[in-house]
């Protein structure tokens, strides 16, 4: 039994007597503890590193006091897994030494079993779950199909998409057999986390915002639903989608069978709830650099919010993307206190 599992109430829109809130991003950069232990390491190495992993997974439970840590890992230890050669520079990001971009780089991705290629990430779960010791649950991730397959055409971090845009309309057949072949290896993945100790899954489709809502229709929702779907036919855990940008397809992506959509600052939460709040709870959605600003102004942006969803459960705070790295810890510890204090009266 969890001694605080007001996320999984709230996933589910059970009864809280408070929002649970926690951060995308929350155990990263930004926090002084945490680059003391990247000063040892690389980032891929901490990523593959159970022990280390699982002690930055916690340190936002200890210092931020958020409702929920989130396992420490990457979205593309999942392309790396199925035979690409993965790099992370500092200041440039991820790079695909090859990326995939015809039929023959596509036929050396595997379909994998990540008890053995990302056994890593599953005793970081573990580890984790042991040392949380029931004190609040446990996020599992991974990207969208969509998402991961822009990494692996465009090779590293893009603008325009370009790449990625001309090999699903130049290579429609190749594109989304692709996108099956990662939509199937997510599904194994993410049930085996679930195995080795996850309380929640959420799905990460940070690129989704990039297509027209007929083509999010055909290379994202499809392979999410596809997901939500099978994952529900194995285990009982609830199941988050995040696609930013996707604001014009929220009420299909609240009907994949999801228990939460998670939604950017680019769309008022109330105007999403009334759009979807009878099928799914709600995640989000301050704009992350209100942290920037002083604490007073951050307390109005989370009462305004806080206020715009209104009374009762289902909710869960967070911000409208990932933590910027430059942000002050005081600023985050602020929000979440805050949060934690004023949520309370609209939950009586």
């Amino acid at each position: 039994m969890l001694q605080n599992d007001l996320l999984i109430k709230a996933c589910r829109k059970e009864k809280t007597f408070r929002t649970p809130i926690w951060i995308m991003r929350q155990a990263g950069r930004y926090l002084p503890e945490y680059r003391a232990v990247r000063e040892k390491v690389s980032f891929l190495e901490l990523c593959k590193t159970p022990e280390l992993a699982a002690q930055v997974t916690i340190q936002p439970v200890d210092i931020i006091g958020v409702d929920s840590a989130i396992i420490f890992s990457d979205i593309l230890v999942i392309p790396e897994a199925m035979g690409m050669r993965l790099s992370i520079e500092e200041g440039t990001g991820p790079i695909f030494e090859e990326p995939i971009r015809d039929l023959n780089s596509v036929k050396k991705l595997l379909r994998f079993d990540p008890t053995d290629k990302l056994k890593y990430v599953l005793d970081a779960v573990s580890l984790t779950k042991k040392e949380l010791n029931s004190r609040v649950p446990l996020i599992g991730f991974s990207g969208s199909p969509f998402t991961l397959l822009t990494y692996m055409v465009e090779g590293k971090t893009s603008k325009f998409f370009s790449k990625v845009k001309s090999f699903i309309f130049q290579e429609r057949d190749l594109a989304h057999h692709v996108l099956n072949l990662l939509a199937e290896n997510i599904i194994d993945y993410l049930i085996a986390k679930v195995k080795a100790g996850t309380d929640v899954l959420q799905v990460f489709d940070t690129w989704g915002g990039i297509l027209a809502p007929h083509h999010f229709d055909e290379f994202s929702l499809y392979y999410l639903t596809k997901i939500v779907e099978e994952i529900k036919t194995k285990v009982n855990v609830p199941i988050i989608l995040f696609s930013k940008g996707s604001n014009s397809s929220l009420e299909k992506i609240a009907m994949t069978g999801c228990d939460v959509v998670g939604i950017d600052w680019t769309i008022d939460i109330g105007q999403a709830r009334k759009s979807i709040g009878k099928y799914t709870a709600i995640q989000g959605n301050l704009d992350p650099t209100i942290l920037y600003a002083e604490e007073e102004i951050i307390k109005e942006e989370a009462s305004r919010i806080l206020k715009n969803f209104g009374n009762g459960s289902g909710h869960i705070f967070n911000l409208g993307h990932g933590i910027h790295p430059d942000t002050e810890p005081s600023k985050l510890k602020c929000l979440v206190d805050f949060v934690k204090s004023e949520s309370k009266k609209f939950h009586q």
